[in-house]
C-alpha cells in the first residue's frame, strides 16, 4: 500500500442513496424501486475566483458550505424524483426544456434553507436564554445557557425526525457513507462484507461541525459585550461568518489529531451527535455507497489521465 496520504473524499445521504464528491466529478448513486441502482454524474466547475477564496483559512469554511448546500439540494432533488419515478420515463424528464432551471431553482433554495436553518439555531436560542435567564447578568454564564439551549433544541429536532421512517433510512445511508470513507482511508478493498466491519462514525462529518458551531459561538460571543436583547441578536447573526469559519478548521483540526492519544477526545462531542445521525446500514444500503465512491473514483481518475492538447500561437 502507498505510503502518500489519500484525498480527503466528502459525501452526503441522500433518498435512497449516497452521493459522494470528487475532484472533478460529484456522482450519486440511488437504489430504484424496481432495485437497480442508478447514478448522477456532475462535473466541477471551476471557478477561479471561488478555487482562491476556497484556499483562505476561516473564508474556505463559509464558501465550501454554502458551495455544498447548492450542489447536495441538486442531487437530493435527482434521489427523489428517480426513487419515485417509473423506470423508463427518465429521458422525456430529462430533455425537457426547464430541466437546467430547475436545478438553478433548487440550487438557490437549497442556500436559502442552509442560511434560514442557521439564522433560527443562531437568533431562537439568544431570545430564549434572556427572557428565561433574565437574573443572570454574566455575559459568559449566559452564553452558555445560550449553547445549551442550542444543543438541547437541535437534540430535540434531530430526534424527533429520526422516527419516521424516511428519515431512519437516510441516517442508515449516512452510516453507509460514513463505512466507505473509512475503509478507504484504511486501505482496504472495498466490497460489501469489508466495509460492512468499519465504524458509522467519521471525525469529518457536518454532524460533527453543528456541534462545534454551538462550542466555538459560546467562546466568540463570550469576547461580545451586548445590553439588550435585540443587541444580543444582531451580534449573533453578524458573527455567523465568523463562528462558521472558525468552526469549520476546527472541525478539519479535529481530524488531523484523531489519531494522537488525549488530543482525539477534541472531536467526541462531534462522533456523539454522530450515533443520532447515523444508523447501521443492511448490505444493500452499503453496495450504493461503494457503487457512488467507485465510479466518483473512476470519473476523477479518466479526468486525471485524459490527454491534453497545447495550442501553440506563433
Amino acid at each position: 500500500m502507498s505510503n502518500q496520504p489519500r484525498p480527503a473524499y466528502g459525501g452526503q445521504a441522500v433518498i435512497e442513496g449516497v452521493m459522494f464528491g470528487g475532484k472533478h466529478y460529484t456522482v450519486t448513486a440511488v437504489r430504484r424501486k424496481d432495485d437497480t441502482i442508478e447514478y448522477y454524474e456532475e462535473p466541477k466547475e471551476e471557478i477561479p475566483w471561488v478555487k482562491k477564496l476556497q484556499r483562505i483559512p476561516f473564508l474556505r469554511g463559509i464558501v465550501g458550505l454554502i458551495t455544498s448546500s447548492a450542489n447536495g439540494s441538486k442531487h437530493l432533488n435527482f434521489s427523489t424524483e428517480r426513487y419515485d419515478s417509473e423506470p423508463g420515463k427518465e429521458k422525456q424528464e430529462n430533455s425537457a426544456p426547464s430541466r437546467l432551471t430547475m436545478i438553478l431553482g433548487v440550487a438557490v433554495i437549497g442556500v436559502l434553507s442552509f442560511l434560514f436553518g442557521k439564522l433560527i439555531f443562531t437568533v431562537v436560542p439568544a431570545i430564549l436564554a434572556d427572557v428565561l435567564f433574565q437574573r443572570v447578568t454574566n455575559n459568559i454564564v449566559q452564553n452558555l445557557i445560550e449553547g445549551g439551549i442550542k444543543i438541547i433544541l437541535l437534540l430535540v429536532y434531530i430526534l424527533a425526525i429520526a422516527r419516521t421512517p424516511m428519515i431512519k433510512r437516510l441516517f442508515q445511508y449516512h452510516g453507509a457513507e460514513h463505512k466507505v470513507i473509512n475503509a478507504y482511508e484504511a486501505g482496504v478493498e472495498l466490497t460489501v462484507k469489508r466495509v460492512q466491519q468499519f465504524s458509522t462514525l467519521h471525525y469529518r462529518c457536518g454532524s460533527s461541525f453543528i456541534v462545534f458551531t454551538v462550542l466555538v459561538g459560546v467562546v466568540i460571543y463570550s469576547f461580545f459585550h451586548y445590553d439588550s436583547l435585540w443587541e444580543r441578536i444582531y451580534q449573533r447573526i453578524l458573527l455567523l461568518p465568523v463562528v462558521i469559519g472558525v468552526s469549520y478548521e476546527t472541525l478539519q483540526a479535529t481530524n488531523k489529531l484523531r489519531n494522537v492519544p488525549f488530543l482525539r477526545i477534541l472531536g467526541y462531542p462531534g462522533l456523539w451527535l454522530q450515533k443520532i445521525t447515523t444508523r447501521e446500514p443492511d448490505d444493500k444500503q452499503v453496495e450504493v455507497a461503494i457503487a457512488s465512491f467507485l465510479r466518483m473514483r473512476e470519473l476523477d481518475e479518466a479526468k486525471h489521465n485524459a490527454p491534453t492538447t497545447t495550442i501553440s500561437i506563433s
